[in-house]
């Protein structure tokens, strides 16, 4: 039925301001750019039409009227870039692509999506804001940059639908879709590190560097800076800063982890990485007012992390650690739980991460458990690090790097005994 326009339609004024207002908001790009032919006026126009026209296609309940109008607003806009000539230094396809998206945004409006063509609206703004950045960050990616995305895609979109979601094996531990799932998580937070890495680090120096080469690998960040620092003596100073940093940033990516994996446990093991975070960043601050830094910011050869024989990899790490996990749970108790974390986390921190958040999950060990196993693979991997950077980078780089390690350590046993009585 269609509605009824009581009062003449002025009580549906406000959903055309809103219209109004997003059409100028896209507009105002483009209205500073001298080659686009669309600018604030037709942008706003261009939006109140899609309003309008999906009000008479709704009150005559003839959708075409809707539909025909887009095709109208695309055709007349073609034409006039068309009438342009060859000559033309702007081919105008986004200011095109732009008008048609304001069109269908208002009449987003009308059909009281408010939010939704709100939302949108700032997101393309933004996008027609920041062209030459975006073209900057495009191409500073190479084609193995290209490629990584191309491979998260394939572990996101291609295997993890085609797995079966169900238990197989011991205590029905193995499930591919939910390992799979682990391997997609991990994958996206590391390639998120991985391509900011690679395209902001260098520009704003050693700490942010660190912090995106800890979410991609902070035991491969250890290991090559352990090695610049022995190389080049005057890289000690950047060396420990970056080091510390990708450590430190262990425990945010652990937060993270958690807050989707078993938000539930949250309340409790906050606190406790807090702690820890806590007191390595203020031992971190005293070093770092101490010591100057180098000019040059030499940026870590890191793996990609979302390879597929990477992938694999750390799927069958993540099901053994899971398996006998949840065995040595039922056989040994919470000691067994903690006996695996202590070794696991030596090499790596994630896949008791997430076997124990997953095994919290299933009910078959409580929060402190849970939180406990992870604090203690975490300071065992501090200590296989520390014996890393011994081996790798000297004793000059230990001293400096050790007493922060330590002051984590303690911090995240304070926390348990805190947070956990």
């Amino acid at each position: 039925m269609p509605f009824d326009l009581q009062g003449g339609g002025l009580e549906y004024a406000y959903r055309f301001v809103i219209s109004l207002a997003l059409g100028l908001l896209l507009g105002l790009d483009r209205e500073r750019n001298p080659a686009a032919l669309a600018g604030l006026r037709t942008f706003a126009i261009v939006s109140l039409l899609g309003t309008l026209a999906a009000m008479l296609a709704e009150h005559l309940q003839s959708p075409w009227l809707l539909v025909s109008g887009f095709l109208a607003v695309g055709g007349m806009i073609v034409a006039v870039y068309v009438s342009r000539g060859a000559a033309n230094p702007d081919p105008g396809t986004t200011t095109i692509a732009a008008l048609l998206v304001s069109y269908v945004l208002g009449a987003l409006v009308w059909f009281q999506f408010d939010q939704l063509a709100i939302m949108l609206a700032i997101t393309v703004t933004i996008l027609l804001h920041f062209k030459a950045e975006l073209r900057g960050m495009a191409q500073r990616l190479s084609r193995h940059d290209i490629l990584s995305i191309l491979q998260f895609a394939v572990l996101s979109f291609i295997i993890l639908p085609v797995l079966p979601n169900r238990g197989f094996g011991p205590y029905a531990a193995l499930n591919p879709h939910h390992i799979w799932l682990m391997v997609v998580l991990i994958a996206g937070v590391s390639l998120s590190g991985y391509l900011a890495l690679k395209l902001f680090s260098q520009r704003y120096g050693a700490p942010l560097m660190g912090f995106f080469g800890g979410l991609v690998s902070s035991t491969a960040t250890t290991v090559i800076y352990s090695r610049h620092s022995r190389s080049y003596a005057d890289l000690l100073p950047l060396a420990v800063m970056v080091i510390l940093a990708a450590n430190l940033v262990v425990m945010v990516k652990l937060g993270m982890l958690t807050a989707v994996v078993a938000p539930a446990v949250l309340h409790v093991f906050l606190p406790v990485m807090f702690t820890g975070l806590f007191v390595g960043v203020l031992i971190t601050w005293l070093l770092r007012r101490h010591m100057q830094m180098p000019d040059s910011l030499p940026v870590p050869e890191v793996k990609n992390p979302t390879e597929i024989k990477t992938a694999l990899g750390f799927g069958l790490v993540y099901a053994v650690v899971l398996t006998v996990s949840a065995w040595l749970s039922d056989y040994v108790g919470n000691w067994g739980m903690y006996a695996v974390a202590l070794v696991s986390g030596l090499t790596d921190v994630d896949a008791i991460t997430l076997s124990s958040l997953h095994l919290f999950k299933q009910g078959k060990i409580a929060e402190d458990v849970a939180v406990t196993a992870i604090t203690l693979a975490v300071i065992a991997n501090l200590f296989f690090k520390a014996g890393i950077m011994l081996s790798l980078g000297g004793k000059a780089l230990a001293r400096k790097c050790l007493p922060a390690f330590v002051g984590v350590a303690v911090g995240l046993l304070a926390g348990l005994a805190l947070w956990l009585r």
